[in-house]
């Protein structure tokens, strides 16, 4: 559904011509298709789901946002605002992000919910924010939480 949400993006941006939003599309979509090669490579027939679109996508603005980083300590700021300008369009396909304060309250519920005591039961509290808040949550952040909250 997303795969196609995007394709229908990409027909319209063609359409209005708006050459930034065409170009960022045309990546995600090309980056979801060397996933759909590399699957059918391990043997896979099946095309990325949603949810593996959704990390991708959230794999493409993290590396945007180091990228913005970057160019900023080098002074080339009319890199950074493009950087900014597909980290904008891509967002506009995942999910609502969640706020530090929710990612903090989810934390300390799955903390309490598995009874997690120390820095041994990190992974077991991060696989469960994982698999219960998928294209959510920032992990990054869950993690340092998640680190803070069993030292």
């Amino acid at each position: 559904m997303l795969r196609e949400q995007l394709t229908e993006a990409l027909k319209d941006a063609m359409r209005g011509q708006d050459k930034r939003r065409t170009s960022t599309l045309r990546l995600i979509l090309a980056a979801i298709k060397d996933r759909d090669i590399a699957g059918r490579e391990n043997g896979s027939r099946d095309l990325v789901g949603d949810d593996e679109i959704l990390q991708l996508l959230q794999k493409m603005v993290r590396q945007r946002r180091e990228s913005i980083e970057t160019f900023e300590k080098g002074g080339r700021m009319e890199l950074a605002d493009q950087e900014r300008d597909e980290i904008v369009v891509i967002e506009g396909f995942l999910p609502k992000q969640m706020a530090d304060s929710e990612i903090d309250a989810a934390v300390d519920a799955m903390v309490a919910k598995l009874g997690a005591v120390g820095l041994k039961d990190m992974g077991k509290v991060m696989a469960a924010l994982r698999e219960r808040y998928p294209g959510t949550m920032d992990f990054g952040k869950a993690s340092a939480a998640a680190k803070a909250r069993l030292s």
